[in-house]
């Protein structure tokens, strides 16, 4: 099944989280790499004031996997925690590490704390800039835009900026 990831790092060194995220997440027996986005840096969204100065590196990854939906959900949250992810209350704490899963091929899923396609991802262009580099003419369930589309719609700004195409 194909599956999109949104990858984010946002303490310690962003890009190598991010990197050492995608080889572990890539172990995974059976996972192949479809696809992978340029690394961008952005403005924290959401977060308290005395986490504002702390941006983000932002990328997406496409992936191939046989896994089921909970079971590649544990090995990534496994994979945040053995990054150092510390999971809190507060949902916008700073952190080494932030896997999110956007989609799962066509299914619609709302269980077990898991809600895909990902209930946000059309308003984050976080999320949507990388992940129309790799999938423009995506159309997510439930969506009757393709995600290139849902790029064009969203105001310009600079508050993601291309860091590197290659890591």
């Amino acid at each position: 099944m194909e599956i999109g990831l949104s990858l984010g790092s946002n303490v310690g060194d962003r890009l190598a989280s991010l990197t050492e995220a995608k080889r572990r997440i890539l172990d995974h027996a059976g996972v192949q790499m479809l696809a992978q986005s340029p690394v961008y840096e952005t403005e924290p969204v959401g977060v308290k004031p005395e986490y504002r100065h702390l941006s983000f590196l932002n990328a997406v990854l496409i992936l191939d996997s046989p896994c089921a939906v909970h079971e590649c959900l544990n090995q990534f949250r496994e994979i945040e925690d053995d990054l150092g992810r510390r999971r809190s209350l507060d949902r916008f704490a700073p952190r080494p590490i932030d896997i999110d899963m956007i989609y799962a091929g066509a299914e619609r899923i709302e269980s077990g704390g898991l809600v895909l396609p990902h209930p946000h991802w059309s308003e984050r262009r976080f999320v949507v800039l990388p992940l129309a580099d790799v999938r423009p003419d995506l159309q997510l369930p439930g969506c009757d835009r393709t995600v290139a589309q849902v790029l064009e719609s969203m105001p310009r700004n600079k508050s993601v900026t291309l860091l590197t195409r290659d890591w």
